[in-house]
Parts: structure tokens; C-alpha cells; sequence
């Protein structure tokens, strides 16, 4: 029980309807409804992501610092992927109806839906999950950091990551262009990379906002 909470007031809340509280819509097929502490004050150490995705799309790599992720597949097929601090290694999980992965607190990671009509649910341990966005992380870190760092062409670097969006969530946008024929010759590793895609990005929507810290409700 919330120690703080007054449950005799009148404000007080046991019922929301998730399908209202849309946190970003790429597209119909595509979009991410959130259920926090903001939406229903009654919640404790809980809240969850509603997200629906068709084939090939990605909600974006990212970490949340303040909860674990448990991912929960409704309805099609999924895979969650995760890097593990310890092991240095990707580990993908492919998921289909009643199964889960888990993603621990401070863990990078990322959905692929695998099929159209993929419904995911994302369970936190946390009023509030806060999240960190590797668009944000790559469009919002000065260039000239990472190039002194990582010892890299600036001038590149700037022009490698300019189609990112920032705070994308979903991707990939519906701008997206694949590499010139120039681009493919120049840097064989493209050739790989847009072999293995299989998708047509649809008609984007972008909704979502977010402020400093990256909250999300």
C-alpha cells in the first residue's frame, strides 16, 4: 500500500483505459500506449508499455536506469535483444504468444517484431520507467566528442548520423533511404547490411516528445 496516498479522496483512481494514453504513433500498425503513476495515481512499483508493431520494425535500442523489463508477447512474434554488460554479447530471444524475456535494470536492448499484428507488453518495476534513447544518445553527444574519442573523421561521423531522429522509438522512420550506389562501392560492409533488410517503411506520424530525463508518461 502507498503510504502516501489518500483513499478517501475523491481523486483517487483504480481505473484507466490504456487504449487512451498513446505515448508515440508511428502508424496504425505501429504505435506505443503507456499506462504510469500519471495515468493511475494508485499504482505502486508498476507500470507497462501497450506496443504494437508489424513486421521488421524495432523499438530502438535503449536502457531503462531506474527498472528491469519484462516483455511479455500477446499476440504474433517477437525478438528481444539485449546486450549483456558482463558477457560483452548480443543475446536474442525470440518470443511468441504467452512467452517472456527479461530485461534486468541498466541493460541495452531492443524489440524486432518478426510478424505483422505483434502485440508486446512491457512490464516495469517502477512507477514511472525513465528511458535513455540510443537516437538521442547518437544525435545529442557533440560530434567533435566523438570523433576525438573514438578517433573518427568528424565530418563523417556528422554525416553518417544525420537521417537519426531524434527520440525515434520505432523505427525505421518512413524517410528512411538506403545507401547511394557510390555509398555501397565505397563501404562494402553497406552491401550486407541492406541485403538483410525486409522492409518497406510505412507512413510515419511522430507524436512523441520527450523532455529531460526521458520519462515515460
Amino acid at each position: 500500500m502507498v503510504s502516501y496516498m489518500d483513499y478517501t479522496s475523491p481523486s483517487t483512481q483504480y481505473f484507466f483505459d490504456v487504449n487512451k494514453s498513446n505515448l508515440m504513433k508511428k502508424d496504425n500498425q505501429n504505435y506505443i500506449n503507456v499506462l504510469g503513476i500519471n495515468q493511475l495515481n494508485t499504482l505502486e512499483n508498476v507500470s507497462l508499455l501497450d506496443i504494437y508493431l508489424s513486421s521488421s520494425n524495432v523499438v530502438e535500442p535503449h536502457y531503462h536506469q531506474n527498472a528491469a523489463e519484462l516483455v511479455y508477447c500477446i499476440s504474433g512474434a517477437a525478438t528481444v535483444s539485449l546486450l549483456n554488460p558482463f558477457t560483452k554479447q548480443i543475446q536474442n530471444y525470440p518470443i511468441k504468444p504467452g512467452q517472456v524475456a527479461n530485461v534486468p535494470q541498466g541493460w541495452w536492448h531492443y524489440e524486432v517484431a518478426n510478424t505483422d499484428n505483434t502485440h508486446l507488453l512491457a512490464i516495469f518495476n517502477a512507477p514511472t520507467p525513465e528511458v535513455i534513447l540510443g537516437s538521442d544518445i547518437l544525435k545529442l553527444t557533440p560530434a567533435n566528442i566523438m570523433a576525438h574519442t573514438y578517433c573518427l573523421d568528424e565530418n563523417q561521423w556528422k554525416k553518417a548520423i544525420a537521417p537519426v531522429q531524434t527520440s525515434t522509438l520505432i523505427g525505421p522512420p518512413a524517410n528512411c533511404q538506403r545507401a547511394s550506389e557510390e555509398d555501397m562501392q565505397q563501404y562494402p560492409q553497406y552491401n550486407n547490411y541492406y541485403d538483410n533488410q525486409m522492409y518497406t517503411a510505412p507512413a510515419y506520424n511522430y507524436q512523441f516528445q520527450p523532455t529531460p530525463p526521458y520519462y515515460y508518461y
